[in-house]
């Protein structure tokens, strides 16, 4: 907020990254500005409103977001005394909470096609330029969430040619930016101040065509470079552009260190601040590691093993509190685990899934739904079930990779393909703010797509690291 306020005080432009570990709190950040920003905007005259708007390309976050603010807004003005539908209030927060397809849909909408010599200008009869926000959106802000997440060139170029993931959109051919040079170049072309502040994981990429962050820097160092860069040192550490940031800002002398852009302490996992070391170990077998961290952290946040869906469902039941949310989660790879009633081609109303009551046979506390990664990224419940399926395999040599095709399952060999399925069960291990059982199938032997061999040498590895059994 300090940063926003300087910038608009002295007519500049700025960039903000803020980092931190899993479950810190970063999501709550960009909120807390987004919304601080529009409450100071309606109380300030028209001609000095500085809107903020909240940027992600997390289809499910943005959703979940939207319906709860909504439908905390729908009951503070009933409290109030006021009339307020739920439609009119999804209405008033996707003002400033939105999908950034969208975002990028309206700036796209304003350029001049067919884009010649490499470069983007604005098309005066598609866009009438305003007195400060040129031919920029209306917001001063934006926050871009999961900003490592922003799409290289070659894969928005390429979705952009072929007019979206389904072929509907207009095609734009011959796209010259990634997604993060765009979205700078949106807010440049304000007349005024502008501030775009990246809130950044590390460690997360679970899709291919995922730049990173060195591609922000690297833009403004190449295109923008008036723009003012604020960082913490820590986004110099490893799991964040391969460890290349310190290369890329060195030359910048815009670059100013902060380092309360940094959240180093776990929001979501407070009983246990050590279970993203946990999971890290786990997933890079790292055996007497892991069995320390486990010992450490399962007084305050229990994990459990269990072979048995139902003792896993039970489990779940008798561990809830309150308004405690619980629910299953599965790898999006997981295809066999039908015989236990869990479908990962049938995706869950995921509005439904983490708002609705226990009644409610769309919600995660029904247990019938499961949700993957891709679901759940970016969100956490208070206690989850990790259904393992045979996608993901323990072996002595290291963990084997595994797809369902047909009938069958086949071998991941690519390397970043092993990498995403990786980062997929990191993301899964680390969505319960209290606790979690996994339960790993016994397989069927009559079944070859489920043999025995499938979970055994997992379940054994979880066993070893200490994990208590029911």
């Amino acid at each position: 907020m300090d940063v926003i306020e300087r910038s608009k005080q002295r007519g500049e432009k700025s960039i903000c990254f803020v980092t931190g570990v899993p479950g810190a709190g970063k999501t709550l950040v960009g909120l807390n500005v987004a919304i601080q920003q529009s409450i100071k905007a309606e109380e300030a005259p028209e001609s000095e409103r500085n809107l903020a708007v909240y940027l992600s390309g997390n289809g499910p976050l943005v959703k979940v977001l939207t319906a709860a603010l909504a439908k905390d807004k729908q009951k503070r003005e009933r409290e109030k005394g006021n009339k307020c539908n739920i439609t009119d209030a999804k209405r008033e927060v996707s003002q400033f909470i939105q999908i950034i397809h969208r975002y990028r849909s309206n700036m796209l909408a304003k350029i001049k096609l067919p884009i010649v010599g490499g470069h983007l200008e604005i098309d005066e009869a598609k866009s009438v330029a305003h007195q400060t926000a040129g031919h920029g959106e209306v917001e001063h802000v934006a926050i871009f969430d999961e900003a490592q997440r922003s799409w290289d060139l070659e894969h928005l170029a390429g979705w952009l040619a072929r007019g979206g993931s389904r072929g509907g959109m207009k095609k734009v051919p011959d796209f010259p930016m990634s997604e993060a040079e765009f979205l700078i170049w949106s807010l440049d072309l304000r007349k005024d101040w502008a501030v775009i502040v990246c809130l950044v994981g590390g460690g997360q990429e679970i899709n291919t065509g995922e730049a990173g962050i060195g591609e922000w820097i690297r833009a403004v160092n190449e295109t923008f470079p008036d723009w003012k860069v604020y960082l913490s040192k820590h986004l110099t550490d490893k799991e964040y552009a391969e460890g290349n940031v310190a290369e890329l800002i060195r030359h910048n002398n815009n670059a100013v260190q902060v380092e309360q852009l940094h959240l180093s302490v776990s929001m979501r996992s407070f009983r246990a601040e050590n279970l993203s070391k946990f999971v890290h170990y786990l997933l890079d077998r790292e055996l007497s590691e892991a069995q320390k961290v486990y010992q450490e952290i399962k007084d305050k946040y229990p994990i459990i093993l269990t072979r048995d869906i139902t003792k896993a469902k039970q489990w779940l039941e008798e561990k809830a509190r309150g308004s405690e949310r619980y629910g299953l989660v599965v790898s999006s790879q997981a295809y066999r685990l039908k015989p236990l009633a869990i479908d990962v081609r049938l995706q869950p109303d995921i509005e439904s899934w983490f708002l609705a009551d226990k009644l409610d046979v769309r919600s995660s506390l029904f247990l019938e739904d499961a949700a993957t990664e891709f679901d759940i990224q970016g969100l956490e419940l208070d206690w989850t079930c990790l259904v393992w399926d045979g996608d993901f395999r323990y072996t002595d040599e290291g963990w084997d990779h595994n797809a369902f095709r047909g009938s069958r399952w086949q071998k991941i060999r690519q390397k970043e393909a092993q990498l995403y399925q990786l980062n997929a069960y990191r993301v899964l291990l680390t969505r319960a703010r209290q606790g979690m059982i996994i339960c790993v199938p016994k397989g069927n032997i009559d079944d070859h797509t489920r043999q025995p061999e499938f979970y055994d040498s997992t379940y054994e590895y979880l066993k070893s690291i200490g994990l208590e059994e029911i």
